[in-house]
């Protein structure tokens, strides 16, 4: 990072701090837009290069769904040098989400309760800003289901942004993990799971023969998940040939806060807090997945030590979210030089 561009990071990040999170969120983004001329290109040795799911990526480190649902900060978030940005949450129509304040700080713990509930502009949107966009690493899309498709349907909604996104994603996240959307983590096992699976598998054979590429096809699961529902789940992803786990989404365990005011809030975990639950639930998933199968971990990446903690539980991949939000540009360059080459 040149050095004007690293002192404009640190002299925003205290102010951005004092405002409402969701108001400081797209300040920054906006921010962020403004001056991504000044950031020089992010020197990674070759050797932190991965290759996972039939990708390669430049290096282990990405930018979690959630933080531009819509695309409209790709180009400038890309230039801070993640390898991977993952899109979305993003839905067939257009919808606000739930209603604010939806974004409660926890400073002291470094966390963050949201209850957003995919608020985006919709699949069509998302399409054309990423036709107008010059980013080269790595473009994952998470896909989701609007908020009045009644979950005996929301297969229906998958497929339609599976179809919108196939051609233009990199790989493509499936969200039945979110505690925002009514009734949606029932999707996460037994017929939901795999209605909503075997529905987009099917459609990504005709859209593979159709298109020319195999999109690698993800699910991003709940951090809370019991012995017996890891290796149910397990089970499920090998059975249909899925192409990667992406552990975790946030949590709806609020104690893990303590007495922090915002525990009276209602909304999904993440941050700090929640890094234990995420690096246990991912080495369940490499226990009963196998050392090859590919898992992207996420969940309370706030330093340099909880990423080396999330890559020897068994992540390939990694995603940071809050902990961005909190320490800026500074976290991923941290990371990075921590990193074995």
């Amino acid at each position: 990072m040149s050095r004007a561009a690293a002192g404009l990071a640190r002299a925003a990040l205290p102010i951005l701090t004092r405002l409402d999170p969701e108001l400081a969120h797209d300040l920054g983004l906006a921010a962020l837009k403004t001056v991504r001329p000044l950031w020089p290109p992010l020197e990674v040795p070759a050797a932190l290069a991965v290759s996972c799911f039939g990708l390669r990526f430049s290096h282990p480190l990405g930018l979690a769904a959630g933080f531009d649902k819509n695309g409209d900060y790709l180009d400038a978030l890309g230039a801070l040098g993640f390898s991977h940005i993952e899109l979305g949450t993003v839905t067939p129509r257009p919808q606000p989400g739930n209603s604010k304040p939806r974004m409660f700080r926890i400073p002291g713990s470094c966390a963050l309760i949201n209850r957003m509930g995919f608020n985006n502009k919709g699949v069509d949107h998302l399409i054309a800003q990423l036709g107008k966009s010059r980013y080269r690493g790595i473009r994952g899309i998470s896909i989701g289901k609007n908020f009045d498709t009644p979950i005996e349907n929301a297969q229906d909604d998958y497929v339609a942004c599976l179809r919108k996104v196939y051609a233009h994603a990199d790989y493509i996240a499936v969200n039945v993990s979110s505690p925002n959307t009514e009734r949606l983590r029932e999707l996460q096992a037994g017929v939901g799971l795999q209605r909503v699976l075997g529905t987009l598998l099917e459609e990504r054979l005709t859209l593979q023969q159709r298109v020319g590429k195999r999109v690698p096809l993800l699910i991003k699961v709940a951090p809370y998940l019991s012995v017996e529902q890891v290796s149910a789940l397990a089970q499920e992803v090998r059975s249909v040939q899925l192409d990667g786990v992406i552990a975790t989404n946030t949590s709806t365990d609020l104690s893990l806060l303590g007495s922090a005011p915002a525990v009276q809030e209602r909304g999904g975990l993440s941050g700090a807090p929640l890094h234990p639950q995420s690096v246990k639930l991912i080495a369940q998933l490499r226990a009963e997945l196998g050392a090859a199968f590919p898992i992207i971990g996420v969940g309370g990446i706030v330093t340099e030590t909880s990423a080396r903690e999330t890559l020897r539980a068994g992540a390939n991949l990694l995603q940071v979210y809050t902990g961005f939000a909190y320490r800026g540009p500074a976290l991923l360059e941290e990371i990075l030089r921590g990193l074995p080459a």
